[in-house]
């Protein structure tokens, strides 16, 4: 088989690439850039493009197969050739269905949670030696491609992410998936940039439950109302489990998860983090997977990547990178951390560096959702929101947003300096964002700030 790649270097598509490559298929690829750690994936796979930027010539009439970035745009000439070729074209989504058709599907999709969620279904089916196809959003300890597709394995986990697929399929990547099982972690609303309201964003979650094969099995986050509104509307099609927060004890390092009479140590904490895990639970049981063997195979999962990961950790001060972005991720990281630390000050930074997140429209969203920590920073630089054509933003507009508790800062090195100036003893610090707050080495940073106890 030979698949040719158009924008080859982003997160889902360079794994793809390599997963491929893996199986035997001859790859190529294109991108105008290719960043770290992409760039040293894909050359030590000998599938890096030799050039930077797009060239038709490299699509031939005796290419297999063409998937298509998001990245690309709709007249990009690789893409115009393929199409007047005649050239069997996919989306990203769209070939993962056509590798893994025939086997049992589990995809999980939600607002909230679905790495994290995904996450642990693979480091529990890898502790417990069951070799699975996959595909998964962030990196993770142990496996050095985030996507796998093989011949052999019988089931395929899916991380279910519910924006675009391409430029040329503006379909939602889950609705492509068509699950034996699924998962909702929860809907919050989110990409206001493809979905202009929260009814059409929850529409989204309907047409998934609808993709589900018939007989299947819908696991769902019960205590999310318009996760259990969508849910129960297909109790006479699918076999329905919901799930919520378990039993549990907050210790020193981590938790203890009460469960069927059984105590779980666990490395991970907060609400929101065991309530995924449970619903990881009972999506694993869908293939056989017992709920003890599960949760004891979790005693050593310590997260997804970039999701509440610490950076630095001292006798009296830690920090945490974390993806949190938008509203309802904002919420549930603060108040894990501030659960885990009630002795401790908590101090929470978040950038506002999405496209939802950069909309005066979508910024009363964020109401509330950084009180649990006892000091707060929002950031954000005019240069990003004009990078994305999006209005200014009045910085009191924001800060009505946030609240009078938080402060909002326009410049990195001030935030830098602030944060440099606090007394860091018994403290701890959470940095959230999908950007790195223009430049911040979290590592580096973070032991600088050490220093200051």
């Amino acid at each position: 088989m030979r698949v040719h790649f158009i924008a080859i270097g982003g997160s889902a598509m360079h794994n793809l690439a390599i997963a491929l490559k893996r199986k035997g298929y001859q790859i190529s690829g294109s991108d105008d850039e290719i960043f770290e750690p992409s760039k040293t994936r894909l050359n030590k796979e000998g599938i890096l493009p030799g050039l930077m930027g797009w060239n038709a010539e490299k699509v031939t009439k005796d290419l297999d197969a063409v998937i298509v970035g998001m990245h690309a745009r709709i007249d990009n000439p690789e893409l115009i050739k393929a199409q007047n070729l005649g050239l069997p074209i996919y989306s990203y989504p769209e070939y993962i269905y056509e590798q893994s058709k025939d086997k049992v599907r589990l995809v999980i999709g939600g607002s909230h949670g679905k790495t994290t969620i995904t996450s642990m279904i693979l480091h529990a089916f890898h502790q417990l030696g069951h070799v699975v196809d996959y595909m998964v959003g962030s990196q993770l300890e142990g496996f050095d491609c985030m996507v796998r597709m093989t011949e052999d394995s019988k089931i395929t986990v899916l991380e279910g992410d519910e924006y675009l697929s391409s430029p040329t399929d503006l379909r939602p990547k889950f609705h492509l998936y068509h699950p034996t099982h699924a998962l909702i972690s929860g809907i919050a609303w989110d990409h206001i940039n493809v979905f202009p309201s929260f009814e059409n964003y929850v529409e989204q979650f309907d047409v998934f439950c609808q993709k589900i094969e018939k007989g299947g099995t819908l696991v769902y986050a019960s205590n999310d109302l318009e996760v259990k509104k969508v849910a129960e509307k297909y109790k006479h099609d699918l076999n329905l489990i919901a799930y919520q927060v378990p039993e549990y004890q907050v210790t020193t390092n981590g938790t203890i998860l009460f469960w069927e009479g059984k105590k779980y140590p666990l490395q991970i904490f907060g609400e929101h983090n065991l309530q995924n895990l449970i619903g990881a639970m009972h999506l694993a049981a869908t293939v056989g997977i017992s709920n003890d063997h599960f949760l004891g195979a979790c005693s050593g999962f310590t997260g997804a990547g970039k999701r509440l990961q610490k950076v630095v950790e001292k006798k009296n001060f830690v920090m945490f990178k974390d993806f949190a972005h938008s509203p309802s991720k904002l919420k549930a990281t603060t108040s894990a951390v501030k659960e885990q630390y009630k002795e401790r000050t908590v101090v929470a930074c978040m950038e506002l560096h999405t496209f939802s997140s950069l909309n005066a429209v979508f910024l009363p969203q964020y109401k509330n959702s950084m009180d649990k920590a006892d000091m707060a920073f929002v950031y954000y630089n005019d240069d990003v929101v004009a990078h994305k054509k999006l209005p200014k933003l009045d910085l009191a507009m924001v800060q009505e947003a946030f609240g009078p508790k938080v402060q909002i800062i326009k410049n990195s090195s001030e935030l830098q300096n602030q944060l440099k100036n606090q007394n860091w003893n018994n403290s701890v610090l959470l940095m959230m964002s999908s950007g790195n707050f223009d430049g911040i080495q979290f590592e580096e940073f973070g032991e600088k700030l050490a220093t200051n106890i």
